[in-house]
């Protein structure tokens, strides 16, 4: 079977079964704590929350087409789940407490198993009680390589965070209503694989392959590479129809990916990756160049796509989501379980923000839709802060102004007093969440869901 017969199976696979893909790659994880020395050399230790006693966690890397098994064991003081960002994959798998597992208790271990047919660059990460469990260190990459992946030589993943730590090391406190009501938990330590401005020895002329990934709790990263030439290849683990060439700055959205294929091009002795704060830009992490140049190579780079599931915008049934809340604003009430609730009543609950004038998972779903219908849906975020809204199970396209489809994505930023339009075919049956994958923002009431009845 040649590659365009194999996707065209894959794109006909609306529920991801058992049968039908290739080798299993299997793995276990154990989530736990371990000390890690995040701060400069000097400053005490860090108690971690992670996967393996690494943080980030273990790599996990397969092929699209294999299936992937983890087995997650958990030695946490308290309960978790691990969410497979980005990947549509089968609704049981999805890793939601509360919409689609009951959370891993202490002691407890949960199988995830789940076909691939996407490649790309995923992440993993914990989805109980987020904001405090993902800052702590449970997340990790997740790769999936392509069936004839580009020739480069070399690969680079890149989980770009920001974590709030106490000069003796040890995390500052946690569900402040500061963070509740504003942009967020904002950290006060810039990392790139957990380490500050880690270096990545390449040589002159070399054509690389760069994942960046945001697993911050809230910063938006307005990031910039410096010594390369090259293409943005991927969003959010989604092939580019045409790649766009590297632009000055890139702006990534906490849970939002970037692939980029570049040629080391610089003749000083360093590259950089930069990220720009209102007062400059800062290295995050930077390139050791060395060797005489390799000759350049000028031909442009387009990853093979992934499955498609046409959107039919014509007949495409819709919905509204109105975000309100939060400092600068507010919001006077909210349903919360279907009683109405005053604004302090609210806050009491840690309450900040409601979607559609409800704050926290509602009873019924955004959109109620059958299997392969299209949706569409027009946001307006009417708060003083960005959100970046993220749909599990299923990728979507923002629907433009002059009426066409942007690239597929799986998180949308929204910026103060911002409307946008998005939408998708709903390929994948099950109870999907949609968040701001701002943290503090969806503990706090931003989160809604979307039904699929195959």
């Amino acid at each position: 079977m040649h590659r365009r017969q194999f996707l065209g199976t894959l794109a006909a696979v609306s529920v991801f079964p058992h049968d039908g893909f290739g080798q299993t790659s299997t793995s276990r994880l154990v989530a736990g704590v371990h000390r890690q020395q995040v701060l400069p050399a000097g400053y005490p230790g860090t108690e971690m929350w992670s996967f393996d006693a690494a943080f980030p966690g273990t790599a996990l890397r397969a092929r699209q087409g294999d299936r992937l098994a983890v087995t997650v064991e958990n030695q946490l003081p308290q309960a978790t789940s691990v969410h497979w960002h980005g990947l549509r994959l089968e609704n049981r798998m999805d890793g939601v407490p509360g919409l689609t597992q009951a959370p891993i208790a202490k002691g407890a271990s949960f199988d995830y198993n789940f076909a691939l047919p996407d490649a790309g660059t995923y992440w993993y990460h914990s989805h109980a009680k987020s904001m405090e469990q993902i800052e702590r260190g449970l997340y990790g990459p997740l790769i999936i390589n392509e069936i004839d992946p580009p020739d480069v030589d070399q690969d680079i993943t890149l989980m770009i965070d920001d974590i709030r730590l106490e000069q003796d090391g040890s995390f500052a406190a946690f569900d402040n209503f500061h963070d509740l009501s504003h942009a967020g938990r904002i950290g006060n330590l810039w990392l790139a694989n957990g380490q500050i401005d880690p270096a990545y020895p390449l040589k002159r002329g070399e054509r690389v392959r760069v994942r960046l990934i945001n697993a911050a709790n809230a910063r938006v990263f307005t990031l910039g590479l410096q010594g390369f030439d090259g293409w943005v290849v991927a969003l959010d683990g989604m092939p580019l129809n045409e790649p766009q060439t590297l632009p000055e700055e890139l702006v990534l959205a906490p849970a939002q990916r970037i692939d980029l294929i570049v040629d080391v091009t610089t003749d000083d002795e360093e590259a950089f990756l930069i990220t720009f704060e209102r007062d400059g830009g800062y290295a995050i992490a930077h390139f050791p160049v060395s060797g005489p140049s390799k000759a350049a190579r000028s031909e442009k780079v387009i990853l093979p796509p992934n499955p498609d599931f046409p959107i039919d915008l014509a007949n495409a049934r819709t919905a509204t989501l109105l975000i309100d809340g939060g400092a600068m604003g507010g919001m006077r009430a909210a349903r919360v379980d279907g009683q109405e609730l005053g604004a302090r009543e609210l806050a009491g609950r840690g309450l900040f923000w409601a979607l559609n004038g409800v704050a926290g998972r509602p009873e019924t779903p955004l959109l109620d839709l059958s299997l392969g219908e299209s949706a569409r849906i027009g946001m307006a975020n009417n708060t003083a802060f960005p959100h970046g809204m993220h749909l599990h199970g299923m990728h979507f396209s923002e629907v433009l102004a002059d009426g066409s489809l942007g690239p597929l994505r799986d998180t949308i930023l929204l910026n103060p007093q911002e409307t946008r339009k998005i939408a998708f075919q709903a390929h994948n049956p099950g109870d999907w969440l949609f968040h701001c994958h701002m943290l503090a923002h969806h503990q706090a009431g931003m989160g809604s869901w979307i039904r699929v009845s195959a």
